[in-house]
């Protein structure tokens, strides 16, 4: 037997090797990812009630009743101007934790766990902690801001700072984006500072000429997952304003996948909700579009001149 054909005969063994190994994976992509969504699809464009279990052809008749529910437009709107509220600030924040984290020396596995907790924290267990740091009246914030002589505003009833508190929120998680900064931070070369150094750039200068470019493709990563998360966000406003059928909440905390909760599992009218996941999807397939063509023109990626 030839040895290019013993060759061949043990590539083709390791290739059905490693097809074995990855087929749960590939099984549960095909039945629950790929799957699901052909078949969410085929129901945004049908009337199919959960509760009677009954379908009917629809057409493009709730891709129409999008246009016409004002709750579209509104619920949009203020999942756009938390998005652009949002994203900046956890890159920051983010970047922050992360730069200080790199500073340190002893004690850092510490440190690191310490920062990294908030993000194992239940999502239930953080809402209720927010909910009483938030409250206007005996909150622990507004209290702090008393000391100063600032008067605190009504975070969870003002329908100006229910979109911020609900950012606060978020704020509290972002240490799964500070994780990725920080590895990134330890793969920029430390000889570049030390020349830096000897040229006399200071702090400043090295952050905006040496670690932000040397970290751009991770700050590229984050803005777009980020941003897509922030276009899905639904835990935090759910479990401060929408948890309770029986109170109020304000019109601003009304974000695209809590109504589009409501429409599924409220109303049960899954054929318009799945017409709004497939709206939301649309979007995000734009957003990130447009994100990668602008990105790449200021990403640094090693091995290019």
């Amino acid at each position: 037997m030839s040895e290019k054909l013993k060759a061949r005969k043990y590539n083709r063994r390791e290739a059905v090797a490693g097809y074995l190994f990855i087929s749960p994976w590939i099984i549960g992509f095909l039945i629950f990812t790929l799957g699901t969504m052909i078949y969410s699809l085929a129901i945004s464009f049908s009337h199919f009630n959960l509760a009677t279990n009954k379908m009917r052809p629809g057409g493009l008749s709730n891709y129409r009743a999008l246009l016409d529910d004002p709750k579209i437009a509104s619920s949009l709107a203020n999942t756009l101007f938390y998005a652009v509220l949002a994203v900046p600030l956890e890159i920051c924040f983010a970047l922050f934790l992360a730069i200080l984290l790199n500073r340190v020396r002893r004690g850092a596995g510490f440190f690191r766990t310490v920062f990294y907790l908030p993000r194992m924290t239940p999502a239930v267990a953080t809402a209720a902690i927010f909910f009483l740091l938030l409250n206007g009246n005996t909150g622990a914030i507004n209290r702090g801001l008393r000391v100063f002589g600032i008067e605190g505003p009504q975070w969870l009833v003002d329908p100006a700072w229910v979109r911020p508190s609900i950012v606060m929120m978020t704020l509290w998680g972002v240490s799964g984006t500070m994780v990725i900064f920080l590895a990134a931070l330890k793969n920029v070369p430390k000889d570049l500072y030390e020349v830096a150094a000897l040229d006399g750039a200071g702090p400043v200068r090295q952050f905006f000429r040496i670690t932000l470019p040397m970290i751009s493709g991770a700050v590229f990563f984050n803005v777009i997952i980020l941003t897509i998360a922030a276009f899905q966000v639904f835990d935090q406003a759910y479990l401060l304003f929408w948890r309770d059928q029986n109170n109020v909440a304000p019109e601003s905390s009304l974000f695209y996948a809590v109504y589009l909760f409501q429409q599924a599992f409220r109303q049960f009218n899954f054929g318009f909700a799945a017409a709004m996941a497939w709206v939301l999807f649309v979007i995000l397939l734009i957003l990130t579009f447009i994100q990668v063509r602008i990105g790449n023109r200021f990403v640094y990626y090693e091995g290019e001149r």
